[in-house]
């Protein structure tokens, strides 16, 4: 495991300065937070830090202001959402540096929490400008960055703080990155990645690096349908991009090359039109796709073979639904693959890590979210991860 300093191995923080980066470009709509999680998420080390006495500056960006003051971007916007979650009265700071941060600093008691204002309004901070960081580092004792999330950005307040200050992961980027190194850095084998979704174009390097680093790759969604095709598989109307078919034959070729198992559905559940449970419904072997119809999920037979596999394997990394999900019934083969999966969790047998937004709602709509070993919230910086590109966030904790 690669070494960087947790909340572990603070002294006594009673009336330091903590500035502590945290993911709070929350949804919303009506001027309220439709979707507390990521608030959630980060809960933990802010009231942690709190009750060991740490004044606690919350840095966070929200929306892509450019650089500019943009009113209906401002972070007062999340202010009620961020207090409901932990308990406590937070202040707001319409600045992150300079004399107005300081006198807040002085106003504010040990255990007090503040939020400054959006780092995107300051042109430096999407450049990484060192100076910037410096300005906001001169406030503060200690720097905790508690937002994977936005660890594949190398901007002042994800990745130039941590070479100014004190730096250490927070609880939620310490969960985060033990169970990526479960997951991938050094799984227990087999491993088995799950990658569905629609397009293969969107996930091509995930795709490239995970045949060289897992056991058996199980591929769904519209990608799968590229994939049949450059098999020569008559996908009919299917979503598919027939222009990849040679980069489909390249993955496949170094998937062998690598003795990983590529897993391609051999029933589909088809229909002429994709709306909810359209008359035309059918259920096919795939080499039975009609000229007029479209593969919209991954057929009962495949499902069940797909669970044996999970059942001989030990860890599970997942990506991406197997089938249109949001529309029934093809929902059915991610929904019965993540309860099997779910259940080999729970009973021990497999690690589970699952992350990027279309997952994390499937699972949730499978009822299985809480059974999986550990489910990341983080889009961008997981899909970066999975491609095993080097997140800068991280980076800089491990040298800090």
């Amino acid at each position: 495991m690669t070494k960087f300093r947790t909340l572990d191995d603070l002294g006594d923080v009673t009336g330091k300065v903590a500035l502590v980066r945290v993911d709070l470009n929350l949804p919303m709509q009506d001027g309220a937070v439709t979707d507390d999680t990521r608030v959630r998420a980060a809960a933990p080390t802010i009231l942690e830090l709190a009750e060991k006495g740490a004044k606690v500056l919350l840095l966070a960006h929200f929306g892509r202001p450019k650089g500019e003051r943009v009113s209906t971007q401002s972070l007062s916007m999340v202010i009620d959402a961020v207090q409901d979650v932990l308990g406590k009265e937070v202040m707001f700071v319409p600045e992150i540096a300079g004399p107005v941060v300081e006198q807040t600093i002085g106003i504010l008691r040990a255990g007090d929490i503040a939020i400054l204002e959006n780092t995107r309004f300051w042109k430096g901070e999407e450049k990484n400008d060192p100076e910037l960081a410096k300005a906001i580092a001169a406030n503060a004792d200690i720097y905790v960055n508690d937002a994977f999330s936005a660890a594949h950005r190398a901007h002042a307040t994800t990745e130039g703080l941590a070479h100014v200050l004190p730096a250490y992961a927070g609880r939620s980027m310490e969960a985060e990155l033990k169970a990526l190194e479960k997951a991938l850095g050094q799984p227990d084998r087999p491993v088995a990645a799950v990658v569905g979704g629609a397009k293969v174009s969107s996930k091509l390097d995930v795709l490239t690096h995970l045949v060289t680093q897992v056991d058996h790759l199980i591929i769904g969604g519209g990608m799968a349908n590229t994939f049949l095709a450059a098999r020569g598989v008559n996908v009919g109307k299917s979503l598919c991009e027939h222009d990849l078919a040679a980069t489909a034959e390249k993955i496949l070729e170094a998937a062998d090359q690598s003795g990983c198992t590529v897993h391609l559905p051999y029933d589909v559940v088809v229909a002429k039109e994709f709306a909810a449970n359209p008359a035309s419904l059918r259920t096919c072997n795939v080499h039975e796709v009609a000229a007029d119809e479209m593969i919209l999920d991954v057929g009962p037979q495949a499902v069940e073979a797909l669970a044996d596999v999970l059942k001989t394997c030990r860890t599970l990394v997942w990506n991406g639904p197997l089938g249109a999900f949001e529309t029934q019934p093809f929902d059915a083969a991610t929904v019965a693959l993540a309860r099997s999966a779910a259940a080999l969790s729970k009973e021990g047998a497999l690690v589970s890590v699952a992350g990027g937004g279309d997952t994390v709602a499937a699972l949730n709509h499978a009822g299985v979210a809480d059974d999986f070993t550990y489910i990341s919230t983080a889009g961008g910086a997981f899909l970066e991860w999975m491609e095993g590109k080097e997140l800068p966030g991280v980076k800089a904790l491990e040298q800090a």
